[in-house]
C-alpha cells in the first residue's frame, strides 16, 4: 500500500539520480585530458513497484529510479590488443634509434668514413706502383694506411660506446619495470579494499591500466583479472605481478667480455635465485638485440682488419724494399719484432686466419716466430728467409684483432718508408718467386739479382688488387679461407653497408605499418573510453533538465500535500 508521501520519495530519487549523473559528467569533462582516464557513466534502473488497490484489483505503481552502478567505459579486448602491439611498436622504435646511430658511425657521405680512407689507401698503392722509388709515394702509403686504421678503430670504439649506452638504458628500463610492478601490486590491494562493498574503484583501475600501458612499452605482458578485481601480470611464463606481490628484475653482475672489450650484463629475476629473464618484445628485447647487432658490426670491422693482418701481410712479405739490403719478409701491419709479456723476444709475429670446421668459430692466431735471414755470397749471391713458429699462439677475435691493427714500427721509424715492399722478385725465366708457406713455417729463397729494379712496383699492384679483386691465386698465398671470404675488401665493406641500409629501410616500412596499426587500435580504444565533449555537454543538458523537472514535480507535490493537509475540512466552518 502506497503512503501519502510516496510521490515525494519518487522525486527525491530522481533528483539524486540526476545530480549523481551531473557530478559524473563534470568528472568526465574535467578529466578529458587526463592520461589513461576512462569515461564513466551512471547505470540506473527503476526501483521496485508498490501495489495500490483499484476498481478491478491491485495496480503496481513505480517507485522511481535508483543507481545500479557507476561504471567506466572500457573495451577489454582493445586493451589486450593495445598491450601486445605497443610492445612491438616500441621494439621497432628502439631498433630504429640504433640503426640511426650506426648509420652515423658509418657515414661515408662527407668523405670522413672508412670507405673514403680505404679508397685513399688503395689509390696510394696504385700511385706507388707507378713511382716505386719515390719517397713521397712510399710515405703516402704509410700515412693513408694509418688513416684507414684510425677510421676503423674510431668506428669500433663508437660501437663500443653505443653498446655501453644500451646497457645503461637497459638499467634505466629495469628500474622502471620494478617501479611499475610494485605500483600495480599496491593498486591491486587498494582496489580490492575499495570494492569490498560492491562498488567499482574506477579511477584506481584507470591508474592501474595506465601502468600496464607503460609496462607494455618495456616488455611483453599478458594480463589476467581475478574475481576480486586484482591483476596478475605475466611475462614469459613469470608472474611479474600476482595480487599484492611483485617480482624484482635486476641486472647481473658485470661480465668482462675481452673479445669485444666491453662489460656485458644479463637480465634475471632476483626472487627466483637469479634465473634468467629473456623478454620477447618491447624496449628490453630491442636493447638486447641491438647489442648483438652492434657486436656483429664490430666483427665485420675485425674481418677487414684480419684480412689486412693476414692476407695483405702475406703478399707484402714477398716484396722487397729499396733499402741497401733490399729487405723482404716484413709485415706491413701489426708487429714484426716484439717482446711478449713473459719476457720472451720473438723475431717476428705471424698472423693466420682460422675457421673451426666443427663450430664455425672465426678467429685470428698471432704466434711468435723465429726468423732467420741468411745471405750466401754465391755464386750466385743468394738470400734465404725462414721462419718457424715457436711461441704459443694467441687466439684473437673482434676488438682484439682491431686493437692489433697498426703500421709496423719498422716502417714508421725514420727512413722506414724505404722498407715498404713494392718490388717483386722474379727468377731468370720471369716467373714470380713464391715462398714455401704454411701456418707454422716458411722458406723464401731467391737470388739477389732477381730483385727487380728500384722503379718496379709490381708487388704494389698485387697489394692494390686486394681491395677490388676477389680471392684468386696470389691474392691468398696460404690458400686458406680469408677473413672477408672470397670477395675483395672493398666489396665486403660495400656489402656490409648495403645490408645495413637495406635493413634500416625495411625497418622504416615495418615501423610505419606498426604506427598505422597502433593509430587504429588507439582510435578503437578512444571510441569506447575517450571523453567526447559533444556527448558530455548533451548529457549535461539532459541531466540538468531532468534535475529541474524532478525539482518542479517535487514542488507541485508539496503544494498538493499542503493543500490536502492544511485546507481540507476548513470549508464551511
Amino acid at each position: 500500500m502506497r503512503s501519502t508521501f510516496a510521490g515525494l520519495n519518487t522525486m527525491v530519487r530522481g533528483i539524486q539520480n540526476n545530480q549523481l549523473s551531473l557530478d559524473t559528467t563534470g568528472h568526465n569533462i574535467t578529466n578529458a585530458s587526463t592520461e589513461g582516464y576512462s569515461r564513466q557513466r551512471v547505470d540506473s534502473a527503476a526501483t521496485n513497484y508498490q501495489e495500490r488497490p483499484s476498481l478491478y484489483g491491485g495496480v503496481y505503481v513505480g517507485g522511481g529510479v535508483d543507481v545500479v552502478a557507476l561504471n567506466r567505459a572500457r573495451n577489454v579486448y582493445a586493451d589486450k590488443q593495445y598491450w601486445s602491439e605497443n610492445s612491438a611498436q616500441n621494439l621497432y622504435q628502439t631498433y630504429k634509434t640504433n640503426y640511426d646511430k650506426v648509420e652515423t658511425v658509418f657515414n661515408d657521405s662527407k668523405k670522413t668514413g672508412i670507405l673514403n680512407a680505404m679508397q685513399q689507401f688503395y689509390s696510394s698503392w696504385v700511385n706507388l706502383s707507378n713511382y716505386a722509388s719515390d719517397s713521397a709515394s712510399r710515405t703516402s702509403v704509410i700515412t693513408k694506411g694509418n688513416n684507414l686504421i684510425d677510421r676503423i678503430k674510431t668506428s669500433a670504439k663508437q660501437l663500443q660506446v653505443q653498446i655501453t649506452s644500451q646497457y645503461d638504458e637497459m638499467r634505466i628500463q629495469v628500474g622502471k619495470v620494478n617501479s611499475i610492478t610494485k605500483e600495480i601490486a599496491r593498486l591491486n590491494k587498494n582496489i580490492m579494499f575499495a570494492e569490498t562493498n560492491g562498488g567499482k574503484a574506477n579511477d584506481l583501475r584507470d591508474q592501474r591500466d595506465l601502468l600496464v600501458d607503460k609496462l607494455s612499452e618495456i616488455t611483453n605482458v599478458n594480463v589476467y583479472e581475478e574475481a576480486n578485481g586484482q591483476y596478475t601480470v605475466v611475462s614469459n611464463g613469470m608472474s611479474l605481478v600476482q595480487r599484492e606481490s611483485s617480482l624484482t628484475l635486476e641486472m647481473s653482475p658485470p661480465i668482462n667480455n675481452k673479445q669485444y672489450g666491453i662489460t656485458d650484463y644479463t637480465l634475471r629475476i632476483k626472487e627466483a635465485g637469479g634465473i634468467g629473464y629473456v623478454p620477447q618484445s618491447g624496449i628490453l628485447k630491442a636493447l638486447q638485440d641491438t647489442i648483438v647487432q652492434d657486436k656483429g658490426h664490430i666483427d665485420q670491422l675485425a674481418d677487414i682488419s684480419a684480412t689486412l693482418l693476414t692476407t695483405f701481410n702475406d703478399v707484402h712479405k714477398q716484396g722487397a724494399g729499396i733499402d741497401a739490403d733490399s729487405t723482404t719478409w716484413l709485415n706491413f701491419f701489426g708487429k714484426n719484432k716484439f717482446k711478449s709479456p713473459n719476457g720472451t723476444t720473438y723475431d717476428q709475429m705471424q698472423y693466420t686466419w682460422h675457421v673451426d670446421p666443427l663450430t664455425d668459430e672465426r678467429y685470428m692466431q698471432a704466434a711468435g716466430a723465429s726468423l732467420t735471414r741468411t745471405h750466401t755470397a754465391g755464386p750466385p749471391p743468394q738470400t734465404t728467409v725462414s721462419t718457424n713458429v715457436i711461441g704459443a699462439p694467441d687466439r684473437l677475435q673482434s676488438m682484439q684483432i682491431i686493437n692489433e691493427l697498426k703500421i709496423a714500427d719498422e716502417l714508421t721509424a725514420p727512413g722506414g718508408q724505404n722498407l715498404v715492399a713494392a718490388r717483386q722478385i722474379t727468377n731468370a725465366g720471369g716467373t714470380k718467386v713464391t715462398p714455401t708457406l704454411t701456418n707454422t713455417s716458411s722458406t723464401f729463397t731467391y737470388n739477389d739479382s732477381w730483385v727487380n729494379g728500384t722503379a718496379d712496383g709490381t708487388i704494389a699492384v698485387e697489394l692494390s688488387k686486394l681491395f677490388n679483386i676477389d680471392q684468386a691465386g696470389t691474392m691468398n698465398p696460404r690458400g686458406t679461407t680469408r677473413a672477408v671470404s672470397d670477395v675483395s675488401i672493398n666489396q665486403y665493406y660495400n656489402s656490409m653497408m648495403s645490408k645495413l641500409g637495406a635493413d634500416a629501410e625495411n625497418l622504416d616500412k615495418v615501423l610505419k605499418q606498426q604506427d598505422d596499426l597502433m593509430t587504429q587500435i588507439e582510435q578503437w580504444r578512444q571510441s569506447t573510453s575517450g571523453v567526447d565533449w559533444n556527448e558530455e555537454l548533451t548529457n549535461m543538458l539532459k541531466f540538468q533538465t531532468g534535475y529541474g523537472a524532478c525539482s518542479r514535480m517535487l514542488t507541485s507535490m508539496d503544494e498538493m500535500l499542503d493543500r490536502l493537509i492544511n485546507s481540507t475540512g476548513v470549508v464551511g466552518r
